[in-house]
């Protein structure tokens, strides 16, 4: 029997374009926003300089799960060249999609399969990537979305905000990190491990905030994921909502902490900066999976 043709869909909250998972090979669902009367569709006629500029406006920006049509259309897309497919969604931590997508893919009659792995912005790009290294070794759909899910504890991101305003409005955060916006000017580090956004630490300038981030990656290289080895089995990325250039200065940074490690940067999705606002900055790191 031939090897099965796996196919890899994930959604724009991995931070994927249109256009960079066409150079990939992979298949990206837009995640839509309603922004007063209007549905918006990530990367399609909402950019990200569109996005900040209706935030700042103070328009009321909602995130929503993709319709199931719009769910299934791709998946028919990508079956249609494919046999099989590893569908990766946002965190179901953190939205409904995960959920509903697997409710869809009980028609399917196991051609897709859904892995609930817990990741966002450039962990979840990770894990699309790993999928695509699974399905070239010859792994199936179900192989590869069990990997995936025993593998989803090996991230983590931390994020500093530059204000509580946004997390506040959406509702967004665990009572711990609300407990943090009682205090004034502070500048919050929160953490994505698994399921949810919860509270980190508390920062006084954004430089401690950096400081705290940088540190926490290393407790977590040292601590859980093996330890700083010459194959330096870890991959870090920084993750960031609207200041690049702040980013880039965070980068430099990082590489000094880091030497030799490899960073690779993203504007965080805009999922996460409609609940988190402009200025955040994100550290991330996930532990390379062994082939």
């Amino acid at each position: 029997m031939d090897m099965a043709k796996v196919a890899i869909v994930t959604d724009s909250n991995s931070g994927i374009s249109q256009e960079q998972a066409k150079e990939l090979g992979v298949y990206v669902l837009p995640m839509p926003f309603n922004i007063g009367e209007e549905t918006y569709y990530e990367d399609i006629n909402l950019s990200q300089d569109e996005f900040y500029e209706k935030l700042k406006s103070g328009e009321n920006i909602a995130t929503s799960q993709p319709s199931p049509e719009s769910v299934m259309k791709l998946w028919d897309e990508a079956l249609s060249e494919y046999d099989e497919l590893v569908h990766i969604p946002m965190s179901s931590g953190l939205s409904g999609s995960c959920q509903s997508a697997m409710v869809l893919a009980e028609d399917y009659g196991g051609r897709v399969c859904v892995a609930n792995n817990q990741r966002i912005s450039v962990t979840q790009r990770q894990s699309v990537l790993d999928a695509q290294s699974l399905a070239e070794k010859g792994m199936s759909a179900a192989q590869i979305r069990d990997f995936l899910e025993s593998d989803k504890f090996n991230s983590s991101i931390y994020i500093m905000l530059d204000t509580l305003y946004y997390l506040k409005k959406g509702g967004r955060i665990t009572p711990a990190a609300a407990a943090i916006g009682t205090l004034l000017r502070l500048k919050p580090v929160l953490q994505i491990q698994g399921e949810k956004l919860d509270a980190f630490a508390k920062a006084r300038t954004s430089n401690q905030g950096k400081n705290i981030m940088i540190n926490a990656v290393r407790s977590d290289i040292e601590n859980r994921f093996g330890g700083f080895t010459e194959e330096k089995g870890v991959r870090l990325q920084i993750a960031y909502t609207y200041d690049r250039d702040a980013a880039l200065a965070f980068k430099e940074e990082v590489k000094d902490h880091f030497p030799g490690y490899e960073i690779h940067m993203d504007c965080l999705s805009l999922s996460v900066a409609c609940h988190i606002g402009p200025g955040s900055l994100a550290l991330a790191c996930t532990k390379k999976i062994s082939l």
